[in-house]
């Protein structure tokens, strides 16, 4: 030493910038502007996780350890440093060995001699691990807080609280929730490669009871926070002998317990413990620490009443829309049908909770007279339980109107006059109806089997997707009707709603489906664009394509994944296929006398036999044949002439030459009446046997009190109660009566 300060040449080598960073305390890292690191020193390896020799340039960006949703914080402090600026605030880091720490972190600008900023210098601690825990304590309840808000769900938001906790804050988590007067364990996370061995520590889902005395019984009773800071001075009663024995061997240093209360309720309680696991600078919980579980306590509970409170609401609602929905489909002939209803996920974008979970979409198969099959689809606008309620109005009236056996445009055209009856009464301040109708788009088909055709009507839905011959197309549809409840004043439904008839072939599948089903949202964090529906639309035939000759399920299945993304809004799918063989069916027309009564009656038993109905049905069906032949012929007689469209050629006439026009003269001067007719249809199902018989009357039937001394009105009495199910529709020429009479004996 030549002078007063100066270190021999040992010393100085010991005090080179890299030695001092090598013993520093405080994690030491730089990067480039592109956040590539060049050097990180050997205690930023310890705290992030990071392996490799000191100094080395790893080209791996430093968000590559911060939690994901850290990554938009990262990208926003990188820009203010560039600037000239200098950032501090706190980050999520998932070390190396999977646990999560919080790290509380200042950014500073890395300049060149020019005066340039080449890079960024990052010095960083362990949060609340220094004398500045007060000054830590805010911006880490911030994170904790930001942390359980993303979560609406009990399991996942637990899995977080542990998340936080271990091992930060603690080698031993346990999480108790209270379910009616049980306290029941729903966590126990542990120091990273170590479990509780059986029969020590209570395992999950157990019942926990803290015996008298014991410090989680007095933090459960008095509703705050108890800290033990060292259990060599103290003493409590244990829960159990292998509890006590256990603690001992892991050498359980200090724990807190703090309540879990919310809106003046005790959820459970939450139980943090030290042990000697973990080499730590303190073993030991203080004060401090305590107030800080404390807080911590507080949001948790929160966020886990947030959690409870969603799922419960959920459960009503999905419990809400799943009896709305029909519970389980009619076996159909020469049908298969396959049905996926999917609520959306909720989002807190939305804003609306609860409501995002279900909407107004619903599906529907209705059997109909004679085998025939009312097939539905439709959303009702809006998402929450009142779009819910107006679907399951409009579901229950639409299966009403179908049972009527009316055409579908004419069905439509009945739904479009309720929808505006269930529309919320409102009025103005004159006191003027101003009610607003729910809009639903809707579609209604009916299907018969034995001559695949399809009839539909179209309420500004959209069109069904058609497989057939190893190609998906839309279902071509002329006539899209408005949706329900927009239609103007004034407007005939009739101009509004057309029906459209296409035949199927054979082994042919339609899919129906709701705008959710094409309507996705790009997955979170993806950093993909969303897709238009027409790109969506071509994906879905795409996929379907690839599974046109699987089953219906599988069809369903794919049709749920082929488009990208995450349901942004409630879908329904509905898959039917036509029979690939022609089902067995016997028909023939007769002249309206009682003599073909017997001939009607012959012709089902010769069908009959040929299908091998037994003959006890056999039978009880050719009775209620010859009932409803007799009836139809001996009302043929007095039936009216149906209806003749009147064409007049030449100029108009007067009032009293129109009466003398030809073919209207009297039937008495002895003008030949056309001789009516009747058509006996038969339908051969799996189960059952369907009687159809057609004529041109176009009065329905109806069941009547006969007395002791008529003579008829038993007939159609007979057929409700031998059949199985009976009824009559209009149609074009008059009307048809139907009957079911099930194949196998009762």
């Amino acid at each position: 030493m030549k002078r007063w300060g100066d270190l021999p040449q040992d010393a100085a080598d010991h005090l080179s910038a890299g030695a001092v960073l090598d013993q520093a305390e405080m994690a030491v890292v730089v990067t480039d502007r592109f956040s590539n690191l060049l050097y990180w020193n050997p205690f930023a390896e310890k705290l992030f996780g990071h392996s490799g020799p000191p100094g080395s340039a790893e080209p791996r960006g430093l968000t590559s350890s911060l939690m994901e949703a850290d990554h938009p914080l990262a990208v926003e402090a990188a820009k203010q440093v560039l600037k000239g600026g200098v950032w501090e605030g706190t980050f999520e880091v998932k070390r190396g060995d999977g646990t999560m720490i919080y790290v509380r972190a200042q950014a500073v600008p890395l300049r060149h001699s020019s005066g340039a900023v080449t890079g960024i210098v990052i010095t960083a601690r362990e949060a609340m691990r220094s004398n500045e825990r007060e000054k830590d304590r805010f911006g880490l309840l911030e994170r904790i807080g930001e942390r359980l808000a993303g979560s609406l769900y009990v399991e996942e938001t637990l899995k977080r609280v542990a998340e936080m906790l271990v091992p930060q804050f603690a080698d031993h988590c346990f999480i108790e929730l209270m379910e009616g007067e049980r306290l029941t364990r729903r966590v126990s996370t542990h120091v990273q490669g170590w479990s509780p061995p059986p029969d020590t520590w209570a395992p999950l889902g157990a019942e926990i009871r803290y015996p008298a005395g014991h410090y989680a019984d007095t933090a459960l009773r008095r509703q705050e926070t108890v800290l033990v800071e060292d259990f060599a001075r103290t003493s409590y009663p244990s829960p159990s002998e292998g509890s006590t024995r256990l603690a001992a061997e892991v050498g359980l240093t200090s724990a807190i317990v703090a309540p879990l209360c919310v809106r003046g309720e005790t959820l459970g309680l939450m139980y943090l413990g030290l042990s000697n696991l973990t080499d730590r600078r303190s073993p030991h919980y203080d004060t401090f620490d305590r107030d800080f579980v404390g807080a911590i306590a507080t949001r948790v509970a929160l966020a886990v009443d947030n959690a409870l409170l969603f799922e419960e609401e959920r459960h009503t609602a999905e419990s809400f829309q799943k009896y709305l929905l029909p519970r389980a489909l009619p076996q159909l002939d020469g049908l298969e049908i396959a049905v996926r209803y999917y609520p959306a996920a909720p989002l807190a974008s939305h804003g609306q909770g609860i409501q995002t979970q279900v909407g107004g979409d619903w599906y529907d198969v209705i059997p109909l007279s004679a085998g025939r099959v009312g097939i539905v689809i439709g959303d009702v606008e809006g998402r929450g339980a009142k779009a819910a309620a107006v679907m399951g109005q409009l579901r229950a009236a639409l299966r009403a109107f179908a049972q009527d056996d009316k055409p579908p445009a004419e069905i439509l055209a009945r739904l479009d006059e309720w929808t505006r009856i269930i529309a919320t009464p409102e009025q103005d301040d004159s006191g003027e109806d101003i009610s607003v109708p729910p809009i639903v788009t809707c579609q209604y088909l009916v299907y018969d089997a034995w001559s695949r055709e399809l009839s539909f009507a179209n309420a500004g839905h959209a069109p069904p997707l058609l497989l057939a011959d190893g190609t998906c197309v839309e279902l071509d549809i002329k006539e899209v009707g408005q949706p329900l409840g927009v239609r103007a004043k004034g407007m005939h439904a009739d101009l509004v709603y057309k029906e459209e008839t296409r035949t199927l072939p054979p082994g042919a599948s339609l899919l129906l489906y709701t705008d959710g089903l094409v309507d996705r949202r790009p997955m979170r964090d993806s950093g993909s664009h969303p897709l238009s529906d027409e790109e969506n639309l071509a994906l879905l035939c795409d996929k379907l394509v690839e599974f046109s000759g699987g089953s219906v399920e599988r069809i369903a299945d794919a049709a749920t994944v082929a488009v990208p993304g995450e349901i942004d809004d409630d879908m329904a799918i509905l898959v039917v296929r036509s029979s690939a063989a022609d089902l067995e069916v016997e028909e023939r027309t007769f002249a309206a006398q009682p003599i073909m009564v017997s001939e009607a009656r012959r012709m089902a038993a010769e069908a009959f036999a040929g299908w091998n109905v037994p003959e006890e049905r056999a039978e009880l069906a050719c009775l209620l044949v010859s009932e409803v032949v007799t009836n139809v012929v001996l009302h043929a007689a007095n039936s009216g002439v149906p209806r003749r469209d009147l064409v007049m050629d030449g100029g108009a006439l007067d009032f009293d030459e129109s009466w003398d026009l030809p073919g209207f003269e009297d039937e008495d001067e002895g003008e030949t009446v056309a001789e009516k007719e009747f058509t006996l249809r038969i339908r051969r199902g799996r189960e059952s046997v369907w009687v159809e018989v057609f004529d041109q009357d176009l009065r329905l039937p109806r069941i009547r009190s006969a007395g002791e001394n008529d003579e008829g009105g038993r007939g159609l009495y007979l057929v409700d109660q031998l059949a199985r199910r009976w009824g009559s529709r209009p149609t074009q020429e008059g009307k048809a009566v139907w009957f079911e009479i099930p194949t196998r004996s009762r």
